[in-house]
C-alpha cells in the first residue's frame, strides 16, 4: 500500500467532498504552494488512487423511487454460473453495484428503479431467469442514511 503524506492526506479529504475545486483552491486549503499541489494531484491520477471525479445524482430528482439490495443465491459454484451471473448483472443498468460475498448468499446487488412494478419486472423476469439463479433475498431501503453511488439513467431515456 502507498504511503501518503499530511499533504496527501488533506488533498484526498478535501477532493471526495469536492472534486470541482481548483488546483489553486486546493493548494492554499492544504498549505501548499499551486506546483507542488498540482505535481502531487496528477501523481495521485496516474498511480490509480484518484479514479475519476463524477457527478452525485438524486435517484429521487431522476426518477428512481425504489431502492433496493438484493442478496442472490447460485445453484453451483462449478459450471461457470458465477461468471455467466457476473456478465448478466455488468449489463444491467438497474444494478449499480455488485458485490461476491461470505455468508448465506453469493452476491448481493444494489438495485434503484422507478416503481415497484419495475421491481417486480426486474426480479422476476429478469433475475430470476438468469441461469444458475437459485433464489433471491430483497431487502427495500427505506432512508439512505449515509453514501449515495452510481445513479443509472437508462429508464430516461425510455
Amino acid at each position: 500500500m502507498p504511503q501518503f503524506d499530511e499533504f496527501e492526506i488533506k488533498m484526498l479529504d478535501i477532493l471526495q467532498r469536492d472534486g470541482r475545486k481548483p488546483v489553486s483552491e486546493l493548494a492554499q486549503e492544504i498549505g501548499l504552494s499551486t506546483t507542488p499541489c498540482a505535481r502531487r494531484f496528477e501523481a495521485l491520477q496516474q498511480a490509480g488512487i484518484i479514479k475519476g471525479f463524477a457527478a452525485v445524482l438524486s435517484r429521487r430528482a431522476v426518477g428512481l423511487m425504489v431502492e433496493v439490495f438484493i442478496q442472490v443465491r447460485l445453484v453451483t459454484h462449478s459450471d461457470g454460473s458465477p461468471e455467466t451471473f457476473i456478465a448478466a448483472v455488468q449489463r444491467m443498468d438497474e444494478v449499480s453495484s455488485c458485490w461476491t460475498m461470505t455468508g448465506d448468499y453469493d452476491f448481493l446487488l444494489h438495485v434503484m428503479v422507478p416503481s415497484v412494478d419495475e421491481l417486480n419486472a426486474f426480479v422476476m423476469h429478469r433475475l430470476m431467469r438468469l441461469e444458475g439463479v437459485r433464489d433471491v433475498h430483497t431487502q427495500l431501503v427505506l432512508q439512505n442514511i449515509k453514501g449515495p453511488g452510481h445513479v443509472p439513467l437508462a429508464h430516461l431515456r425510455r
